[in-house]
């Protein structure tokens, strides 16, 4: 029998020659805050001491450390927090906090090292990045990250402790947060979906009786829907749970599956060719996938293409006429381009994850979701259960991006087997499946047209949008051209194309960034050959007060009026300095609660609300103390429970200024009733007289619902849904009638100024500097806005340089499956970054905030893609701009 100790603890090792150590920790030894993720070696949330040393523990075998030392993050902070963890607490290096504890610890090494050679001297940005270069954050927190190491190596937080911005800040550096991966019930089985292996079929038998003969096989279901039909490869057929995973794929290895093989079609020009085969039949049209917000609009469908969807436009006919009259004359002031952008996986860490647990008619689950409290709904419809029957929990969150609003497949299957096992089930998905077919922002191929008038107006636009949804629709890309740059004439048209690819699903601004790319770089042409500065004709054409004041900001900025023309760089490596427009709206959802409760003498805020690591926890324990004089961390925040009151979704940057205002009236409310019931009042003079009330009150509940805005008073503000006119107005019902989301007035909105380093030999493009300014009101928490904002960036700059599906478009087969074959940015590749916060423009919305997660990255890649074109006269038209793409451009004009 092999031993080894871990965290001070001698533990037995596992006779099992293939256990792998990350499994031991995680499963024998309980210690969740070692995070299997990749699988591959290629994140570092598994990462753990080996005799002091980092090591990746998702691909060590565990019989491999016997006899030796291994710590993990919980054997780090213990009672005394080490530096490296005070720094990320004091400087919020973290946001959902599933990578954090593998940082941790890789960053401690690196400390103790560091410190034991060089004392407190300072370590550059590359000498830390090179040592955390095997750690990946989805969230992008890289740029805290690299202060935290710094200032830790300095000896700031060599003393005490520190007061961290984010209130579950310590949870998260000591790896006691639970996630839903984390949860565990005795006798809990494991659950695993059985998936379709070709792009097109219908399953013509479906035998489970092998799987359900195996030992340790507990439940085996069929997930076909009433079509039996298979529409692309990873399409549900069936699920199994098992004592162990082992168990369940040798069981879904069994199961006996007869398909007769369907014609397909794999990507956007495929499925509109002439005679393609058609995905979606009439009848079966409303099993497609959403990859938007809201509800989808009637819409014509053809064949694969849904559309045309031209609602927004306005005066077409004039917008044809004069491009075609522009065009005739080779007008040079007329734009015209087509742009495509690939599609971009959420690639989530944590992964989509549900553990169900039936009590009697009592079903409980644990869930890695964005919306507890809608998710709830959703289950109790689907399997007409009381709300009272479900419960929705979710502690903590590893990142969602859009990609968890809704009831997912690992959700259901894991409901049935629990049902059918008659025991708890966990269903997770692996990395393949979660950068396969958990939802991706679709590929895009738009064509614009764009004319200035002689009098350096904007004349007439023309935008269409081919959206490559995969097995799904409504997609809104060209519509959003609709609410910037006002013009005389626009045409704006989307199409949905369909075909025998995963579904897409809402990301980060749905049809903003691949807009943006487009349309962005079509009015920096513009400016290009109007001779104008591109800041100077967006503040002509963009009427927006929010956006006028970040022009203004812009210009003032010394890269930007040092910026030199692609003409002046010479040599190998060429430097340009971009700009680009961003906006969002301003969502909220109706009924949205907070509920107020003094309980023993201590204030707690409650609401049905999740923090996926946008800090919506902090948001409510500032506001609450705020009012109060006290600090965030006298108050209880209690979230991520259905059975609390109803709170909103993580979606749309909506929940700010869902939470914010009904927080502010049950304050008021509290107050009052606190007041009432005080047998006497604070002692005069007292500098805290609210905590003397809170701790002398009886218990009391208050609770409120976000009301209605009030009119805005500020200049020019207004809805921006105003600008479509009629159908703006119809388009604002239905989103709140549909999707219980209202739009109110102001217009969240970034501007972007971003300096690159591109090598014209091997195409490389290196970001230097990012300088983004953001309109989004008042902060809530203004550190962890900061924090949201240069993880946004971070994420753009993944969208504009490096992300990308790859599809096989034979067979359907999504090949970039693995972190190792699909790139997302590292802490190698984070830029400088200063942030701006204009906080003006809401002063009709309660408390001011509004979010800030969507429009914080809607800029990032036209500006990245303007600044290429600064620095070496070509413009890239595609995304990602891959050093291939980049040489082939530049060959192509000789530039380099």
């Amino acid at each position: 029998m092999s031993t080894v100790t871990v965290n001070g603890r001698v533990e037995t090792l596992p006779d099992d020659p293939e256990a792998l150590l990350v499994d031991v920790i995680r499963d024998k030894m309980h210690l969740t805050g070692t995070k299997l993720v990749c699988g591959a070696g290629v994140c570092g949330a598994c990462t753990v001491l080996l005799d002091g040393v980092p090591v990746v523990s998702c691909l060590m075998p565990a019989k491999t450390v016997a006899g030796r030392k291994i710590t993990t993050v919980e054997g780090i902070g213990g009672a005394k927090l080490h530096p490296i963890q005070k720094a990320f607490m004091a400087l919020d290096a973290l946001q959902c906090g599933f990578c954090t504890p593998g940082f941790v610890v890789e960053a401690v090494a690196f400390h103790d090292g560091w410190r034991k050679a060089k004392g407190t001297a300072v370590p550059s940005r590359e000498e830390i990045g090179a040592a955390l270069s095997g750690h990946l954050c989805r969230c992008g927190a890289y740029d805290n990250i690299l202060r935290a190491v710094a200032e830790a190596c300095s000896g700031r937080f060599d003393g005490g402790e520190t007061v961290p911005p984010r209130v579950e800040a310590r949870d998260k550096v000591t790896g006691t947060a639970k996630y839903t991966v984390d949860i565990h019930h005795d006798g809990q089985l494991e659950g695993l979906i059985v998936r379709s292996h070709i792009a097109h079929g219908r399953i013509v038998a479906l035998d489970l009786a092998p799987a359900r003969a195996m030992p340790g096989v507990m439940a085996a279901i069929s997930l076909l829907g009433d079509d039996s039909t298979v529409r692309y490869v990873g399409e549900p057929i069936a699920a199994i749970a098992a004592k162990d995973r082992k168990t369940a794929h040798e069981a879904a290895a069994s199961i006996g599956i007869k398909c007769e093989q369907l014609p397909s079609v794999v990507g956007l020009d495929a499925a509109r060719k002439p005679g393609a085969a058609v995905v979606f039949e009439k009848s079966n049209r409303k099993k497609a996938g959403n990859v938007s917000e809201g509800s989808p609009a009637p819409a014509p469908w053809k064949q694969n293409v849904r559309g045309p969807s031209a609602a927004f436009s306005h005066k077409a006919k004039k917008v044809r006429s004069a491009i075609a009259a522009a065009a005739e004359t080779n007008d040079p002031l007329l734009v015209e381009g087509v742009f495509r952008t690939a599609g971009q996986s959420h690639s989530c860490l944590e992964p989509h994850v549900t553990v169900a647990r039936f009590d009697g008619d009592r079903l409980t689950l644990h869930v890695s979701t964005q919306a507890v409290f809608h998710l709830m709904e959703l289950i109790a419809k689907r399997y007409k259960l009381g709300r009272d029957k479900v419960r929705v929990i979710a502690d903590h969150v590893g990142g969602g991006f859009g990609s968890k609003g809704s009831l997912g497949i690992d959700t259901i299957a894991a409901i049935e087997l629990a049902r059918e096992a008659k025991a708890p089930v966990r269903v997770a998905l692996d990395r393949h499946e979660e950068l396969s077919v958990t939802g991706h922002r679709p590929g895009t191929e738009i064509e614009i047209a764009l004319l200035p008038s002689r009098e350096g107006n904007l004349k007439a636009l023309s935008l269409t949008a081919y959206s490559d949804n995969g097995a799904a629709i409504n997609s809104t890309i060209a519509a959003l051209a609709r609410l910037i740059y006002p013009a005389e004439a626009k045409e704006l048209i989307d199409f949905d194309v369909i075909s025998n690819l995963p579904p897409g699903a809402p990301f980060r601004g749905p049809g903003g960034p691949p807009m943006a790319f487009a349309l962005e770089q079509a009015v920096d042409e513009a400016a290009l050959r109007m001779q104008i500065d591109p800041i100077t004709l967006r503040k002509r054409w963009d009427t927006d007060p929010n956006r006028q004041r970040l022009y203004d900001w812009a210009a003032g900025l010394e890269v930007w009026r040092n910026a030199k023309g692609a003409t002046a760089e010479t040599g190998r490596h060429r430097r340009g300095v971009g700009v680009a427009t961003g906006y969002w709206l301003y969502l909220w959802q109706p009924g949205s609660k907070v509920e107020l409760a003094i309980k023993g003498g201590r204030l707690v805020a409650s609401t049905a609300i999740q923090d996926i690591g946008t800090g919506s926890r902090t948001v409510i324990a500032n506001t609450v103390a705020h009012e109060f004089g006290l600090e965030p961390s006298e108050v209880e925040v209690r979230i991520g429970d259905s059975n609390l009151i109803e709170g909103p979704g993580s979606g749309g940057s909506r929940t700010t200024a869902s939470v914010v205002p009904p927080a502010l009236l049950a304050i008021e409310k509290l107050k009052g009733a606190i007041e009432k019931n005080a047998r006497r009042k604070p002692a005069p003079g007292s500098n805290a007289p609210w905590r003397e009330l809170i701790a002398a009150s009886p218990d009391i509940s208050v609770s409120a619902v976000r009301p209605e805005d009030s009119r805005p008073t500020f200049p020019g503000v207004r809805s921006p849904l105003k600008e479509a006119g009629f159908m703006g107005t119809i388009f604002g019902w239905m989103m709140r009638r549909f999707s219980n989301l209202a739009i109110g007035a102001g217009v969240p909105s970034s501007v972007q100024v971003i300096e690159v380093e591109v090598d014209t030999w091997l195409g490389h493009v290196r970001v230097l500097s990012v300088h983004t300014g953001i309109a989004v009101g008042k902060l809530a928490a203004p550190a962890l806005a900061r924090s949201q904002a240069a993880g946004s960036v971070i994420q753009g700059i993944g969208y504009a340089l490096y992300e990308g599906r790859e599809v096989d478009p034979a067979g359907g087969d999504i090949l970039t499956a693995g972190l190792e074959d699909y790139r997302i940015p590292g802490i190698g590749d984070t830029p400088n970054i200063d942030v701006h916060f204009d906080e003006a423009g809401f002063d009709h919305v309660l408390g001011g905030s509004v979010g800030i997660g969507e429009v914080a990255t809607v800029p990032t890649s036209p500006a990245i893609a303007n600044a290429i074109r600064n620095a070496i006269g070509v413009r890239a038209y595609e995304l990602p701009i891959r050093p291939g793409r980049l040489v082939t451009i530049l060959n192509q004009r000789s530039v380099a």
